[in-house]
């Protein structure tokens, strides 16, 4: 069996994410490309986050009940029937890097779950990942750079 693997369209494993991603661009989602999902997984989950802000580890996207056939999550979008949580901006939605200073790393974290997470809209990041645990098939991460100019 492949093993999990998230990826994008958009930047390279430790490449710079584009600006239109960003708060210095559009702010929208960049494409996802996922593959190797294994066969008894029941749903995906995604958490995007910034371990290098100043005040601690800042989430950006938080999506789960992301269909286990899903392979692609366009630019600016959530798969249908997904649902999305609470980030660190307060709001139910990608949320573009935004760095204060220097070059940050955004984790992309994807997540094969063997069944779907059992949670309201707008959950946040730690009450996914309780959630989750014991339910983790695989998981794999795309780490993306941003640095404002």
């Amino acid at each position: 069996m492949d093993a999990l693997f998230i990826g994008s369209g958009a930047f390279p494993q430790n490449g710079m994410i584009p600006a239109k991603y960003t708060c210095d661009g559009a702010g929208v989602s960049p494409p996802i490309s996922i593959a190797g999902v294994p066969k008894e997984t029941k749903s995906l989950a995604l958490v995007v986050d910034d371990p290098d802000a100043p005040v601690g580890t800042w989430v950006h996207w938080v999506v789960w009940n992301i269909g286990a056939g899903t392979r692609e999550i366009p630019e600016n979008a959530v798969p249908q029937g997904a649902v999305e949580g609470m980030n660190d901006f307060r709001k139910r939605k990608y949320g573009g890097p935004c760095p204060p200073s220097g070059t940050h790393r955004y984790f992309f974290k994807l997540y094969a779950l063997d069944a779907p997470l059992p949670l309201k809209p707008g959950a946040a990041k730690a009450q996914v990942e309780e959630a989750m645990k014991g339910h983790v098939l695989a998981q794999a991460e795309l780490i993306g750079l941003y640095r404002r100019e």
